[in-house]
């Protein structure tokens, strides 16, 4: 139990540090080829998905993967669209309150998954306009590679 507290604080200090100043086309390509240089280098097959207020900026499926992992990215984004927060950051909330996404929010776990790998595009002084998504990994190494890719971009 403690250790989902201590990773919940980390990732919520994730989400106030990595933050844009813009985002545009531009990042989201630039964001994009990192994130598959990253899968390349896994040797996993990943889907990545990064979009903008409802947009696509960014989709790429490695070899491996199958429409299973669209779905993930697809119900992984409604959940940060819905909370302004990762979908891990949910998940592991949900995880403390031994509840479901259902039993606590009534929403249908068909449509939200409280899982690693979605992260907001949080623009400084707007707040959440998107989602930096990844598929195909386990919950916390999606959750990772996004996180690690956004530091990456930022502090370049």
């Amino acid at each position: 139990m403690e250790n989902l507290k201590l990773q919940l604080e980390e990732i919520e200090d994730q989400e106030k540090n990595l933050v844009f100043t813009r985002f545009d086309c531009s990042e989201a390509l630039n964001i994009g080829l990192r994130l598959i240089e990253k899968g390349k280098n896994l040797s996993k097959g990943i889907t990545i998905d990064i979009m903008k207020n409802g947009h696509h900026l960014f989709h790429y499926s490695f070899e491996g993967t199958s429409p299973d992992n669209d779905e993930w990215i697809k119900r992984k984004n409604n959940v940060v669209t819905r909370f302004y927060k990762s979908s891990f950051n949910i998940g592991l909330k949900l995880k403390l309150l031994n509840k479901s996404i259902e039993e606590k929010y009534f929403l249908s776990p068909n449509e939200y998954a409280p899982y690693g790998g979605s992260f907001p595009i949080i623009i400084k002084d707007t707040g959440v306009i998107g989602t930096i998504t990844v598929s195909g990994l386990s919950q916390e190494e999606d959750h990772n590679l996004v996180v690690e890719t956004i530091r990456e971009y930022l502090e370049s």
